[in-house]
């Protein structure tokens, strides 16, 4: 068997008395010793079932999935690797192994499970499945980088790799803000083929797919302004011109057929343009000094590797 002891196995829960139980003998038979799970505040018997299976269980301080996480890794995880999942038994011990190989081999920092890459059936209803593929090509679009499952809650990473990033996530936002992270810092990633398992029969989801969803495309759009400022100033830009534009031609067809004026829309179609027009020369400019900013850091990476 395997040697696990430079690995923490975390997993947030909340109200998983149903799965955590199989889902931490199942990483313990599997070799992992250090199983952490942090709950944020179950009100049934996950945390009891927790530790009467050998796992190690505090409960954070605040709620949300992204802040136990936060909490976890900052104060209650040593080791070297952390090993990221779900408690809800979507997730197999058998592909642990796929998500450290990178890490051990110094490949990547970061590695994220491919849940699409083996989806049994019955595991993601196809409002969720059209969700996840939205947000997986809007990060593509935005942040430039296809990292294939971006809302993949089974992942492992290098703690030290952590440290590097700034996360504010409360809730589910957390795996996309890492993967948004990772691209921002340059973080060495890399993504492997999982299993998704149904959710076992009995358990109940915490997602909801609008409202999560919703924060989840904001939080890609707000992020994009430090890492691609481009298009964020960009988008807005774009809008406010072709908003402005239209306008402006609805004025000039109704001056000529009906000799009708209209200098308040004339006026707001102006200011329209002149804002959009001025928000993708900011643009413009904020990504030129992003690009400067980054040459920049690598050069000076470079020279402390010399």
């Amino acid at each position: 068997m395997a040697d696990y002891a430079d690995v923490c196995v975390l997993v947030p829960t909340l109200d998983e008395a149903e799965t955590i139980g199989d889902v931490v003998e199942g990483f313990r038979e599997a070799g992992f010793e250090n199983v952490l799970v942090i709950d944020g505040g179950s009100t049934d018997a996950t945390r009891s079932i927790a530790d009467d299976r050998g796992a190690r269980v505090v409960e954070q301080s605040g709620s949300g999935k992204g802040q136990a996480v936060r909490e976890a890794v900052s104060e209650y995880v040593e080791t070297p690797y952390v090993l990221l999942v779900d408690g809800d038994g979507t997730y197999r011990p058998e592909d642990a192994d796929e998500l450290l190989e990178p890490l051990r081999s110094g490949d990547a920092d970061h590695v994220i499970g491919n849940r699409f890459a083996d989806m049994r059936s019955g595991a993601m209803t196809r409002l969720n499945r059209v969700g996840n593929r939205l947000i997986n090509r809007a990060f593509a679009t935005i942040h430039g980088d296809d990292l294939e499952d971006v809302l993949s809650g089974y992942r492992a990473f290098a703690r030290e790799s952590f440290d590097r990033m700034r996360l504010t996530a409360k809730g589910f936002g957390i795996e996309t803000e890492m993967s948004v992270e990772c691209v921002k810092r340059d973080i060495p990633t890399a993504v492997v083929p999982v299993t998704y398992l149904p959710r076992p029969s009995g358990s109940d989801t915490n997602l909801r797919p609008f409202r999560d969803g919703g924060i989840i495309l904001l939080e890609l759009f707000r992020r994009a302004k430090t890492n691609n400022p481009l298009f964020y100033f960009g988008s807005v830009g774009g809008v406010s011109t072709l908003f402005g534009l239209v306008l402006a031609v609805y004025v000039g067809v109704e001056w000529v057929t009906r000799s009708v004026s209209h200098e308040v829309i004339a006026v707001v179609a102006a200011f329209s343009v002149l804002v959009g027009v001025q928000l993708l020369m900011f643009g413009v400019l904020a990504d030129l000094v992003l690009s400067l900013h980054r040459e920049r850091m690598h050069e000076l990476e470079n020279l402390k590797g010399e």
